[in-house]
């Protein structure tokens, strides 16, 4: 198979498994998905979803998140890791929200970004999954996948996504982003397949006798 012959594949095969998929954060807004995406890096989506309701218990809001003190936000996001720099963000960039975007996430690249603790993948979600804009968030997870079916050279996530965003049609790329995600969690986790056990990659490369080597994000 060529590039294109095994992203027109993948693109066919996750649509029949995974048609609707849902957004795996639980949130309510703007504000609740882009603190929920934030705790997520280097942390499980469920363990997120378990420490959330208890954050929203504290505050809700910009406008409330910005009272607290960052070792009040600390204790219940102890569990998500990375816990002190992730809370002095998650204060830090609701008190920016009230200051400069009257309390309302901005729906653009460059404002979410310029908040503390954003870096262009959690603004890809916010901006596909809240917004509705094409963009295609490229994790660790989704780095590794790409890897494996042969659609990137996989030197980082900045070029897996280049590289995904040229293979896929634009119109894909907020779903399809979703399904990668439900499908390696399902069928290409990093322990349950190297690249020669999953169906996908049986599939694409049926002669793959050797695991995969896959370059680190």
């Amino acid at each position: 198979m060529t590039k294109k012959e095994r992203a027109a594949y993948v693109d066919i095969e996750l649509e029949k498994r995974y048609p609707n998929p849902p957004i795996p954060l639980d949130h309510f807004d703007a504000y609740s998905l882009l603190v929920a995406v934030l705790l997520s890096a280097q942390c499980t989506d469920e363990r997120v979803n378990k420490v959330t309701p208890s954050l929203w218990a504290l505050a809700k809001t910009p406008q409330e998140m910005s009272l607290q003190e960052p070792e009040t936000i600390r204790e219940i996001i102890r569990p998500c890791g990375l816990s002190p720099r992730k809370s002095v963000a998650i204060r830090d960039l609701s008190r920016i929200l009230i200051e400069k975007h009257d309390g309302v996430v901005p729906e653009s690249f460059e404002e979410l970004e310029a908040l503390p603790g954003v870096g262009h993948k959690t603004a890809s979600v916010v901006m596909s999954q809240m917004f509705g804009h094409p963009s295609f968030p490229v994790d660790t997870h989704i780095h590794r996948l790409a890897q494996r079916w042969g659609l990137t050279s996989g030197k980082n996530v900045t070029q897996t996504e280049l590289d995904l965003k040229k293979l896929f049609p634009i119109e894909r790329w907020n779903h399809l982003h979703l399904q990668i995600i439900y499908y390696g969690r399902e069928f290409c986790t990093a322990r349950g397949c190297d690249g020669t056990v999953c169906p996908i990659c049986r599939a694409l490369y049926p002669d793959r006798k050797r695991a995969k080597v896959t370059k680190k994000a």
